[in-house]
C-alpha cells in the first residue's frame, strides 16, 4: 500500500522559498511517499472605493494580484515536477480560495492523506498560518521541514517523550516512517516540568526494544536553553534526522496560540519536526 504525503502551497503574499519546497519534496521521497501538492490561488473580493477610484484602478490591481497568483502557481508546478521526476509519483492540483481561507482549506485537504510535509521559513507568515491550520485542524501527522533538510531515508528518529497522550500519538505516527532497521532515541528533558513516573525515557526504551526496535534513552536538562533548543540540540547531537513531538494549541477564533515547546520549535527550526495533535 502506497503512503501519500500532502504539501499545501500558497501563491499570494510572501511565499515560501524554493529551497524549503524542494527540501519538503525530498523528504517525501525519503519517506517513500507519493506526493500530492495542493496549490492555492487567491480569490480577492471586489473592492469599492467611490472616492479613490478615479485616481486608483482598484479592479485592475485586484486582477493583477490574481494573475500573479496564477502565474506563481504554474511556476511552482514546474519546480515540483522537476524535483519529483523519476523519483516519486506526483499529483499537483490547484484550487482558488478566498483570501485568508487557505489554512482551513489545507487542513480539510490534509485529512485525506497519511501525513503532511510543510516547507518552513520564519519570514513566510502566510505559510506559517497554513502549517498551523494543518497541524491543529487535520487530525493527521505533519512534518515541518526547514530548507536545510537533506536525507535519503529516515534511519534515526528522536522522540520527545514526556509520557503524555500527544507524545504517544507522535511516537506512533513517527514509527511508521522509520526505515527498516532504523534507530530511535528517546529524549526526555528532566527539569522542564513535573514528569509522571521515574525514568520514563528508560521505560519507553525498554518497551521499544521488546518490540524489536533499536532504541536508546537520552535524559537531558535545560540549563539556560529553551525547551525547543534543548530538544533539537539533543536530537542533532544523537545523530537523529527527525524529531517527533506532540503539538499543543488552543483555539482562539481562527488563530492558534501555540504554547511551550511547540512555539519555540516553530521560531527556530533546525531539523524536520513531526508534530502530532
Amino acid at each position: 500500500m502506497a503512503r501519500t504525503a500532502y504539501m499545501p502551497l500558497g501563491t499570494y503574499g510572501k511565499v515560501i522559498a524554493d529551497e524549503a519546497i524542494l527540501a519538503a519534496t525530498g523528504l517525501a521521497a525519503a519517506l517513500r511517499c507519493n506526493l500530492h501538492v495542493g496549490a492555492f490561488t487567491v480569490d480577492l473580493p471586489p473592492v469599492y472605493a467611490p472616492l479613490g477610484g478615479a485616481l486608483l484602478d482598484i479592479p485592475g490591481l485586484v486582477r493583477a494580484a490574481e494573475e500573479q497568483s496564477n502565474a506563481e502557481c504554474e511556476r511552482l508546478r514546474n519546480l515540483v515536477e522537476a524535483a519529483c521526476r523519476a523519483k516519486i509519483e506526483l499529483s499537483f492540483k490547484t484550487r482558488k480560495v478566498a483570501l485568508g481561507a487557505e489554512p482551513d482549506a489545507a487542513a480539510a485537504q490534509a485529512r485525506y492523506f497519511d501525513l503532511s510535509v510543510l516547507p518552513w521559513a520564519t519570514e513566510a507568515y502566510g505559510a506559517q498560518d497554513v502549517a498551523q491550520g494543518v497541524i491543529f485542524g487535520s487530525g493527521r501527522p505533519a512534518v515541518l521541514v526547514p530548507a536545510s533538510a537533506r536525507l535519503a531515508s529516515l534511519d534515526h528518529l528522536a522522540i520527545a517523550w514526556d509520557g503524555s497522550r500527544v507524545a504517544a500519538r507522535a511516537l506512533g505516527d513517527a514509527l511508521t516512517l522509520l526505515a527498516p532497521g532504523g534507530r530511535v532515541t528517546v529524549l526526555t528533558v528532566t527539569d522542564e516540568k513535573t514528569l509522571h513516573g521515574a525514568d520514563i525515557a528508560g521505560t519507553l526504551t525498554s518497551s521499544l526494544q521488546a518490540r524489536g526496535v533499536n532504541a536508546t534513552a537520552n535524559n537531558t536538562t535545560l540549563g539556560a536553553r529553551t525547551i525547543a533548543v534543548a530538544l533539537q540540540e539533543a536530537a542533532l547531537a544523537a545523530g537523529a534526522q527527525m524529531l517527533a513531538m506532540g503539538g499543543f494549541g488552543q483555539s482562539r477564533l481562527r488563530d492558534f496560540v501555540l504554547g511551550g515547546a511547540t512555539k519555540s520549535v516553530l521560531v527556530d527550526l533546525r531539523l524536520p519536526v513531526l508534530l502530532a495533535h
